[in-house]
C-alpha cells in the first residue's frame, strides 16, 4: 500500500477552482466584512470598536466611490505634492503679511 492513496486531496481540487481563481472573482466582486465590538460594564459602554472591512480591486473600489488613497499624502505622491504645494503657499502668504509690518530700520 502506498501512502499517496491514503493523502486528502486538495481543497476545491474536483472543482477546479484554484487560489487565483477565487482572489480573481473576489477582487472583481469585492467583499464587504463589517463588525462591533462593544465593552460594557454594569451597562455603562466604555469602549465601542467598529471594524469595516472592504476587499475589491482598486477598479472595483473607485467604481464604488472609495479612493481615499489618491489624496492621502502618505500613499500618494500626487496628494503628497499637494500638500507641500499648499502649505508653501499658506507660508508664502503668511510671510507677505509679516513683511509690511515690520518697519525699515533707519540707517545710521
Amino acid at each position: 500500500m502506498t501512502t499517496s492513496s491514503r493523502l486528502p486531496q486538495p481543497y476545491g481540487h474536483e472543482s477546479g477552482s484554484s487560489l487565483a481563481d477565487i482572489l480573481e472573482r473576489v477582487l472583481d466582486k469585492g467583499v464587504v466584512i463589517a463588525g462591533d465590538i462593544r465593552i460594557n460594564l454594569l451597562d455603562i459602554e466604555l469602549l465601542t470598536i467598529k471594524l469595516r472591512l472592504i476587499v475589491a480591486s482598486v477598479d472595483k473600489a473607485k467604481e464604488m466611490g472609495i479612493d481615499w488613497w489618491e489624496d492621502d499624502p502618505a500613499l500618494s505622491s500626487g496628494a503628497r505634492r499637494k500638500e507641500l504645494a499648499r502649505e508653501n503657499a499658506e507660508l508664502r502668504e503668511r510671510l507677505a503679511q509679516l513683511e509690511p509690518a515690520r518697519e525699515p530700520e533707519e540707517a545710521p
